[in-house]
């Protein structure tokens, strides 16, 4: 009778084992899989490499000593592979040759068991060396959480500090005439508040995901945003004798997307073209798409986006041009953080040439249903 485990225990994980001997296969397979594993077998290395380039596994277990592809020459192959290079393997051998556990290790084994095994053994070291690698694949995915958390809030806290830093200018060089100077404390006040509710949906976002509730689903109007947009960024515009150009449909489009989620997408677009467009008039417009689909576009008539760029253009850290206009502040996440962003809402993001010359980026969201009145 196998030995028993206390419940809860034993780590649940997939195992790949490889052995030519269908006896062995079937004597460790029952084990394991009796111990809540995920057991896949394969009877030479050709079929293990095949199956482990398909599915990685957690753990590779596997015989020392095969006909072809050997286990030395297996784990060889399996190091070759990015996906695979942190897969740990344990070796089954019935050698006892001080020089070939050497090479085992040297070959990127973390452990072995001599065969015949003991199965309290064999148990042992497999729990050990799991537990190892889910507990380091869940601190890998904490901390690449934390970086993803650290990026979305240095780029998107940027364009509402931007403003109050336009704003404050001007006030502070007597830059405006007096009856101006309520819209500039107001946009300094609504920055902040933008920069606040960034900062509160991260939090939020960060708690539901702890606990694995989904987020309560929102909606917002095209017409809303496009408004706010003109709103926040006219006297901007104005300083360097631009304006925009806003063209929207009679009816409210509304869609389905927190309405501060699309603020901050559309207004890293506006900023793209404010600094790579810099004597273009930004024309913003909503028009529908495919049934069931609305799409809000950002134009300019500035020098577009080379061909060669357009490939590589939703990439992170990935910039327009190869200078940075910004001076230092553009990290070349805007595009790929929005196009991540709007995905999660099953939307899309693109760029296209503008007849005639410029840039034009879409936004396109599924409707949402007009929400009832309170």
């Amino acid at each position: 009778m196998p030995p028993a485990t206390l419940a809860g225990a034993t780590p649940q994980g997939s195992i790949l084992v490889v052995d030519d001997q269908p006896a062995n296969l079937r004597a460790v397979s029952a084990l394991l899989t009796r111990h809540g594993y995920d057991v896949r077998t394969a009877g030479h290395g050709e079929e293990a490499l095949q199956m482990a380039t398909a599915q990685v596994p957690d753990l590779l277990l596997l015989d020392m000593m095969m006909p072809g592809m050997d286990g030395f020459e297996l784990l060889a192959h399996v190091k070759e592979h990015a996906e695979l290079r942190k897969l740990p393997a344990i070796f089954l051998t019935a050698a006892q040759d001080r020089d070939m556990l050497l090479r085992a290790f040297e070959a990127g084994a973390v452990d072995y068991v001599t065969k015949p095994f003991i199965p309290e053994e064999l148990l042992a070291r497999v729990t050990a060396h799991i537990g190892l690698k889910l507990t380091r694949d869940r601190l890998e995915r904490v901390a690449h959480q934390r970086q993803e958390l650290v990026n979305l809030v240095a780029h998107d806290l940027k364009n509402p500090l931007s403003s109050v830093l336009f704003a404050s200018d001007v006030l502070r060089n007597a830059g405006c005439k007096p009856e101006r100077v309520p819209r500039y404390l107001e946009m300094i006040h609504e920055s902040v508040g933008d920069a606040l509710g960034y900062i509160r949906r991260y939090l939020e976002t960060q708690a539901h995901r702890a606990s694995g509730q989904k987020p309560a689903s929102a909606t917002t109007t095209l017409n809303e945003v496009l408004e706010w947009l003109v709103q926040r960024y006219e006297l901007q515009l104005e300083s360097r004798g631009l304006r925009m150009q806003l063209s929207m449909p009679a009816v409210r489009c509304h869609v389905a997307i927190d309405g501060l989620v699309l603020r901050q997408v559309a207004e890293n677009l506006v900023n793209n073209a404010m600094k790579y467009a810099p004597g273009s008039a930004i024309e913003l417009s909503i028009r529908s798409s495919a049934p069931g689909f609305w799409q809000l576009l950002v134009e300019d008539r500035g020098p577009g986006v080379s061909p060669v760029r357009q490939h590589q253009l939703f990439k992170p850290f990935t910039r327009l041009t190869d200078t940075d206009p910004a001076d230092g502040l553009s990290s070349g996440l805007g595009l790929s953080l929005a196009k991540q962003i709007l995905s999660g809402y099953e939307g899309n993001l693109w760029y296209e040439d503008r007849e005639g010359g410029g840039a034009r980026f879409v936004i396109e969201l599924p409707a949402a249903s007009e929400p009832d009145a309170p």
